[in-house]
């Protein structure tokens, strides 16, 4: 994948995360111009992510660079196992441009804050020319929603959602929101009955046992199934537009129904599973919004389906784009409880008698995918109850999930999630007993522990976990009027029934590995 060494005056950086095809970049080939794009380990290491990520993100750049080359550009790529790879951006961009004799450096606005740093921090110290351009990808600017949001107490989502719909003309009639309402959200929060069933996994299969390999033995650490010879993920952005129609065609029409839905008999139910490809920029968020838009149009599907969808696209990936550059870097150590316990063993293995956790933790390792609610209501739900630490916790879904690059899962995770932020982005800590799991998926039944009880050794650990998480803060939430009869009920009990529950929330605590 690599050019002979004649000389040129540019050299133009790609990331992993920056495969958009149709930017201005690419519309015409230049001699003078050399595309980098690198397999590092500063890019491996920095967590322990899971096997399928670290592959389908080195396929898809191999991809895209190949094609590069198909159309007339010329393109240095330096593979994981490459002698000359230095395995870190800064040092191998000062060899290249020493090799090609290179005066210049471009790169595409980073997403993550670190690299961000990492590359601005390189361009005030380099000889190099630098410049950094727009990735033309996403709908807002990096400051947009804080601008929104100035002079604002609260960050409220639909406050910036609202915004949004009526500056891109999209889902509107005139100044009204189609359908006579914003928001269809009371409409999506069934459970799944069984049926319709989920229709067929519409990717495409590709087989990176020779890939995984050479990941293998350069050492890169990972975890989960690696599922080399079925993977799944889009590797280019036709594959990509081809999902996201089957998707409109087959899924979307349930989507809004049964978003919030959990089973273990269907993992991936209604879910578009396009956000890897978004998040690596194989396609834009602005193409899928006005594809789902389209397809109401015709009458295809239900305006509630097509707002469910397009809120977590248009409103909510690109408001918590905004939270994450308005307040890093310190948000990343954001820990409002004081939560300080470790990660317990089976968020690696999967094997828990808890069948929520069993299911959807398990489910994460197998597919390095899952949805919004199992994400936060089964997993983060358990973590931010049983007190884990919310800087591992981040860490691990950072990790674990195929779409999950830090601007998007930082946010998610510390504030959606764990409320570390305080309630900077959530409006109430996203906690439940079992009672919500049991009514939004069959997890409970067959399982190990009872959802209807609290203290009992055969108790469900949600139960106590959930009481004694707001009776220990108490001081910090009962002020917060979204919580609603949670404190009121808790004043009810008596003495002895507090007391038991802080007795067996303590013992859970204490023995997480074992549940």
């Amino acid at each position: 994948m690599t050019n002979a060494k004649q000389k040129t005056q540019t050299l133009r950086l790609i990331l992993g995360d920056q495969l958009n095809a149709q930017h201005s970049w690419f519309q015409h080939q230049q001699d003078d111009v050399l595309y980098v794009m690198m397999e590092v380990r500063q890019e491996t290491d920095y967590v322990l992510h899971h096997a399928q990520k670290i592959i389908v993100i080195f396929a898809a750049m191999r991809e895209f660079a190949r094609r590069l080359q198909i159309a007339g550009h010329r393109v240095h790529y330096l593979t994981i196992d490459d002698p000359d790879n230095l395995h870190a951006i800064p040092a191998n961009i000062e060899k290249l441009a020493a090799t090609y004799e290179a005066k210049e450096f471009q790169y595409q606005a980073p997403d993550e804050y670190r690299l961000d740093q990492q590359l601005h921090e390189f361009a005030q110290n380099t000889s190099l020319h630098c410049h950094m351009f727009d990735s033309e990808h996403f709908f807002t600017q990096r400051d947009e929603a804080a601008k929104i949001f100035d002079g604002r107490k609260k960050w409220l989502m639909e406050h910036f959602y609202r915004q949004m719909r009526v500056k891109h003309r999209i889902l509107m009639s005139d100044q009204e929101p189609a359908g006579g309402a914003w928001n269809f959200d009371h409409d999506n929060r069934k459970a799944w009955p069984g049926l319709p069933w989920e229709p067929e996994d519409f990717r495409p299969r590709h087989d990176h046992s020779a890939l995984w390999a050479t990941i293998q033995n350069a050492d890169v650490k990972s975890f989960g199934n690696p599922n080399v010879n079925a993977f799944a993920w889009p590797l280019h952005r036709d594959e990509a537009l081809q999902q996201l129609q089957a998707f409109i065609r087959l899924a979307l029409p349930h989507f809004g129904d049964f978003q919030d839905a959990m089973s273990s008999k269907a993992w991936r139910l209604f879910h578009s599973l396009l956000s890897f490809a978004l998040n690596v920029k194989m396609i834009s968020p602005r193409e899928v919004v006005e594809a789902v838009e389209a397809a109401w149009v015709r009458g295809d599907v239900p305006i509630a389906a097509a707002e469910g969808y397009i809120r977590q696209i248009l409103g909510w990936r690109e408001y918590v784009r905004g939270v994450y550059w308005h307040f890093m870097p310190d948000y990343a150590q954001e820990n409002v409880f004081d939560h300080q316990t470790e990660l317990p063993a089976w968020f690696w293995t999967g094997k828990t008698k808890m069948r929520c956790l069993a299911h959807s933790v398990g489910q994460s390792l197998e597919q390095a995918h899952a949805h919004h609610i199992q994400r936060l209501m089964v997993i983060g739900n358990f973590s931010l109850l049983a007190g884990l630490h919310p800087q591992r916790v981040h860490e691990w879904y950072l990790g674990v999930y195929i779409d999950a690059f830090e601007w998007v899962e930082l946010p998610n995770t510390l504030g959606m999630s764990q409320y570390a932020d305080g309630g900077v982005l959530a409006t109430k800590p996203y906690v439940s007993s079992a009672a919500y799991i049991d009514r939004m998926s069959d997890y409970c039944k067959g399982c190990h522990y009872d959802k209807k009880q609290r203290t009992t050794e055969n108790a469900c650990p949600f139960n106590a976990l959930y009481w004694d998480f707001f009776s220990r803060n108490e001081k910090q939430l009962s002020n917060n009027p979204r919580i609603g009869m949670v404190y009121p009920q808790l004043r009810k009990m008596s003495v002895e029934a507090r007391h038991d529950l802080s007795e067996r929330a303590n013992y859970l605590r204490e023995n997480l590995d074992e549940l």
